[in-house]
């Protein structure tokens, strides 16, 4: 199997690197087309030298070029839009009209210019131009307004980007966002380039921000060429240099808090038929992932990244692009003051906890451990050919493949012990490499006529996933062959025997640790702590000699899918029809029948769009470490320390879902459109992820079903005498229901039925506003960002009734108190600096990194700075989970991009300040997925550049 896989890989690398040798040069990519025409004059002859100019003015992309000597002109890489299109010529009328871009078939237009002073007739915009006669939700950004929204995330600004400026989106840390309800749901098409492998900075390296030119984010109704995950589509084009005669791009640089420093170079050039554009940077920073601690501890890293993309275009009917990318990051874990400290057992443990940590940096064989020093390495290479054949004035075809290989690699502490963490954590000293490799073809047509749009394609993709890890237990209470337990003030204590293998070499107060339910109740607090001995894990027990676990496995995941649909415009109806055929070969198979409808109507004498949609779409599942989850509970090894409920396999299997959409948008003259959405999404096997100790290593996980309701809306203000504005906002529910049918262990917040899982938000807003007074003066851009808070993750609660869902309660005198325990995960006691994380206080006294609260605390007296704990008997997984506390951010950008107001050469700097009020937040605590990370503090950028 591994060899035939091997050839597969072979075959699939030569495809594309085939096409990218013979194909040297390309043109435009599936996500964009063009405009064309010839401007003359009222006797048909033809004008030279006339400005052609197209503009959006809610996504604001700006375009313009010049006819030549014959009179014609071109814009290509034109992202499918709507537009307004002027002409003007010295001696001539300006005039003006509105251009549809909806397909890669090149729309033609002719234009006959009035001399100047003679009668003539313009096309008059109106609101008209803001509203989109579209069935499928969607936000439009380009590179005219994202460059001045102030961005917190340098190493993942894509989606940073899509977090600020589009509705449906919940952030969470380290460039992660959910949308629409769902775990990172979410695919990439770059040029027409699938993309649906996670993107967030702990999974991949993203393509660099500075190499888009517009975004077009989907929260809608998926048209029926998107698959794989479509809770958002973000459809990307990229920057060219075709049509750029004369050489131009920039070389900038900053500084800022945390020691980040960033270097990058752009330049594009070429001419009317030819192009390239390349972008390289390089960044160092002292915060590069979201830490445990509002403090920055052990969290430097660095990144480079180099895009390259080429256009040619071969004859009048034939034109090639390619893509290259290739990012390196390296990376530490942040630590928390647990892993800073060292932590490491005396041999005393128990529910206390003040007994579970000692802070004095000692490993179980006596040696001093150093603070936790885990590390990760992402390399992410890209590259994608494609050739487009004009057949003639109605029809395009595409024929492009492309590589993607993600190569992870997750580095241990040098001493294992160091990587021991609070038992809510980490038990075990993890080290990973991973590669995933996607490659693929793609081939599709286009065909514009009459009031019809048709595009009809197949995508073929191969997987190659190979995943090894190694794996030993430094907790050597975890799986002791003899223990001893003693009541303290109704706590629990355990020791366990030093230096012992075998229960039967138990001596005097020590017992076998195989029935401690003699000495150790099981309804008792604290049972989960200490399971029972396994003799199988033994020889991966390195507090007992023991050597490291290695789990190697690989698979590929095969994919094709084959769709049409069709855009049928009449009179003030759009209508958008599809079919999509999805078949998916991996550790599990599936195919699914896929109907695309939606509906949209134009009231043109208000300027409003209403607007219906349904999809049914195939739901693939995670890539990432999808070997380690489906048959990791079938390992004998692995099954007790991934906390599996069973030893069968558990393969996740694609999941289907139903999907309705309705919305609205509405023009309010020329100064203001509203787009509004209401949502509902029912989905056969929901997923998640689940987080391996205190490490980066996630693995998927699989629900019976997720019912996602919820509404989303947009507000834009097109630009008024240099102001502009954008305001998105979402309310979603993700409720997902047991039991757990794939994937490794988790424990979910509720036993049995529904909860609400970790991406949940009550409502999220952002609010951009941008300012520059005069063109060629400065600007400025301020964000506010709103979220209610996600649902938390292991937070205690109170609770006796028995629709209550609080493990480990309980009643003191007749006083209600709260454990300090993560309640739902098995009630392991959380360590004093878990408690500072989160924000806890007892009777006004805040618990510190080494001083913990009284491990019951009157409910009375028990308060969070930081969660929203539910009341005592209150709590409710599904409709009144614990959340994070409500947030406001804050970010501000100050810049000018012509210091000196130079003509060929133009200086440029900004300030960006993030958070500005400094903030001192959570994005979660102890989720399965993310663990506890806390927002930026607030930090201070300053840049410039050099333009030419």
């Amino acid at each position: 199997m591994l060899l035939r896989s091997c050839n597969h890989l072979t075959v699939a690398l030569a495809i594309p690197f085939f096409l990218a040798t013979t194909l040297i040069y390309a043109q435009s990519g599936g996500s964009s087309g063009s405009v064309n025409g010839t401007v003359s004059d009222p006797t048909g002859a033809v004008v030279p030298d006339a400005t052609v100019e197209i503009q959006d003015p809610v996504s604001h992309f700006d375009k313009s070029t010049t006819t030549d000597n014959a009179g014609n002109f071109s814009l290509p890489n034109v992202p499918f839009n709507p537009y307004h299109m002027t002409v003007k010529a010295e001696g001539f009328a300006s005039t003006a009209r509105d251009v549809e871009v909806r397909s890669v078939v090149p729309v033609s237009v002719n234009i006959s210019l009035q001399v100047l002073g003679s009668t003539t007739t313009v096309t008059v915009t109106d609101a008209g131009d803001l509203v989109e006669n579209d069935s499928s939700f969607h936000s439009d950004i380009d590179r005219n307004s994202f460059q001045k929204i102030p961005l917190e995330s340098v190493t993942s600004g894509v989606s940073a980007l899509v977090t600020e400026s589009t509705p449906g989106i919940a952030a969470d840390s380290n460039g992660l966002f959910h949308g629409l309800g769902d775990h990172a749901e979410n695919s990439f098409s770059v040029d027409g380039q699938p993309i649906t492998d996670q993107q967030s900075k702990v999974f991949s390296n993203q393509i660099p921000l500075d190499s888009v030119q517009s975004l077009e984010v989907i929260s809608g109704a998926p048209p029926a060429e998107y698959g794989g995950k479509t809770s958002v589509v973000i459809v990307a084009t990229t920057r060219s240099g075709q049509g750029v005669t004369k050489p131009e791009g920039s070389v900038t640089t900053s500084y800022g808090s945390f020691g980040t420093s960033n270097v990058t170079a752009e330049l594009a050039y070429g001419g009317k038929k030819w192009g390239n554009f390349i972008s390289a940077g390089s960044l160092n920073t002292g915060r590069f992932l979201d830490p445990p601690e509002f403090t920055v501890l052990h969290d430097k890293g660095n990144e480079q990244n180099l895009f390259d993309r080429v256009d040619y275009q071969l004859s009048t009917a034939d034109s090639i692009h390619l893509n290259f990318g290739y990012s390196r990051s390296w990376f530490q874990t942040p630590n928390s003051f647990d892993a800073e400290n060292a932590t490491a057992w005396t041999g005393l443990s128990g529910v206390d906890a003040q007994d579970v940590n000692n802070y004095g940096g000692v490993g179980p064989n006596g040696a001093v451990v150093g603070p936790t020093d885990q590390r990760s390495k992402i390399g992410t290479f890209n590259i994608a050919p494609s050739w487009t054949r004009l057949l003639n004035t109605n029809a395009v075809f595409t024929l492009g493949a492309f590589v993607r290989r993600d190569d992870y690699n997750y580095y241990p502490s040098s001493d294992p012990f160091a990587d021991l963490g609070p038992p809510s954590l980490q038990r075990q000293s993890v080290g990973q490499n991973r590669t995933l490799t996607n490659t693929g073809i793609r081939s599709d047509i286009s065909y514009v006529k009459g009031i019809n749009n048709i595009k009809a394609g197949v995508t073929y993709e191969q997987t190659f996933l190979d995943e090894n890890d190694t794996l030993g237990i430094v907790d050597p209470t975890y799986n002791a062959p003899c223990i001893t337990f003693s009541s303290d003030q109704q706590q629990w204590v355990a020791a366990p025997a030093p230096g012992i293998t075998n229960p039967g070499q138990c001596t005097g107060a020590y017992e076998p640790n195989l029935l401690p339910t003699a000495v150790f109740p099981s309804n008792a607090p604290g049972t989960a702590l200490y399971p029972y001995f396994n003799p199988i894990l033994l020889p991966y027990d390195l507090t007992r000699g023991g050597g490291l676990y290695d789990f190697i496995g690989h698979t590929d995941v095969k994919e094709l899918a084959l769709y049409v649909r069709d855009n049928i415009t009449k009179g003030n109806w759009s209508l958008n029809l599809g079919l999509r055929g999805d078949f998916y070969n991996g550790l599990s198979v599936a195919r699914q029948a896929e109907p695309r409808v939606g509906a949209a109507y134009n009231i043109k004498k208000t300027n409003t769009v209403l607007r219906v949609s349904y999809a049914r779409t195939l739901e693939s599942p995670f890539n990432e470490n999808l070997i380690l989850s489906s048959i990791g509970c079938a390992n004998p090894v692995l099954n007790p320390l991934l906390l599996c409920s069973s030893s069968n396999l558990t393969p996740l299997s694609p999941g289907f879902r139903n999907e309705f959409h309705a919305g609205i948008e509405q023009a309010f003259g020329k100064y203001l459109v509203f787009s509004g959405e209401w949502i509902s999404k029912y989905t056969h096997n929901g997923y998640d992820f689940s987080v391996l100790g205190n490490t980066p290593i996630t693995f998927p996980i699989e629900w019976h079903n997720s019912k996602i309701p919820g509404y989303a809306g947009r507000v834009s203000v097109p630009e008024i005498h240099g102001f502009s504005a954008l305001m998105v906002f979402s309310s979603v529910a993700a409720r997902f229901f047991t039991p757990q049918i794939g994937g490794a262990g988790a424990i979910p917040s509720a036993p049995s039925g529904v909860f609400r899982i970790d991406h949940d938000e009550k409502f999220n807003q952002t609010t951009h506003l941008q300012y520059q007074p005069w063109k060629r003066g400065p600007w400025l851009g301020f964000n506010w960002r709103y979220d209610s808070g996600l649902v938390a993750g292991a937070a205690p609660c109170f609770g006796v009734n028995a629709s209550n869902d609080c493990p480990g309660s309980v009643l003191i005198g007749g006083v209600p108190n709260v454990s300090m325990i993560a309640a739902n995960v098995g009630g392991v006691p959380l360590s004093a600096d878990q408690e500072f994380e989160a924000g806890f206080t007892c009777n006004g006294v805040r618990a510190t990194p080494t001083t913990p609260l009284p491990y019951n605390c009157p409910a009375s007296e028990f308060r969070s700075s930081l969660i929203k704990v539910p009341a005592p008997n209150t709590e409710n997984d599904d409709h009144n989970p614990p959340r994070i506390a409500a947030r406001s951010l804050f970010d501000l950008s100050l810049g000018h991009d012509n210091l000196f107001h130079g003509d060929k050469y133009k200086v440029s700097a900004q300030l960006t300040v993030i958070n500005l009020a400094n903030n001192y937040a959570l994005y979660n605590f102890l989720s399965t997925f993310s663990g506890t990370h806390y927002v930026t503090p607030r930090s201070l950028t300053g840049e410039i550049g050099f333009h030419f």
